[in-house]
């Protein structure tokens, strides 16, 4: 399904840099920040086969976004032409602190 496909930046953008683009369009439905700038993602690996493995947690084992964020990090993701598989792994180590944060999401929540 072609329609489904996210348009690239621009030519020749890296994958890694359409995969994070990607990312930061998945927003936490109960803070208006996304993922990425909550620091709820960990590690971003883009292997030679345009294989992708992203790792990262939520704010509290609790989350009730548990199954939907990753499940929507992972559409995202595959949503880029080019990409093979995607593999979004969850861990809570180490857990999630406020302190993850950009600091452009701590000013946008007030935490500044």
């Amino acid at each position: 399904m072609e329609d489904n496909k996210q348009e690239q930046p621009t030519e020749g953008t890296p994958l890694r840099d359409q995969v994070l683009a990607a990312i930061k369009t998945v927003f936490d439905p109960e803070i208006p920040v996304d993922v990425y700038e909550l620091g709820l993602i960990y590690e971003i690996n883009v292997f030679p086969v345009n294989n992708v493995h992203i790792l990262m947690t939520l704010t509290s084992p609790a989350c009730p976004s548990a199954e939907a964020l990753p499940a929507e990090v992972e559409e995202k993701v595959k949503a880029i032409e080019g990409v093979n598989d995607v593999k979004v792994e969850l861990t809570f180590d180490p857990p999630y602190t406020a302190d993850m944060m950009s600091e452009a999401a701590r000013l946008e929540l007030g935490f500044m």
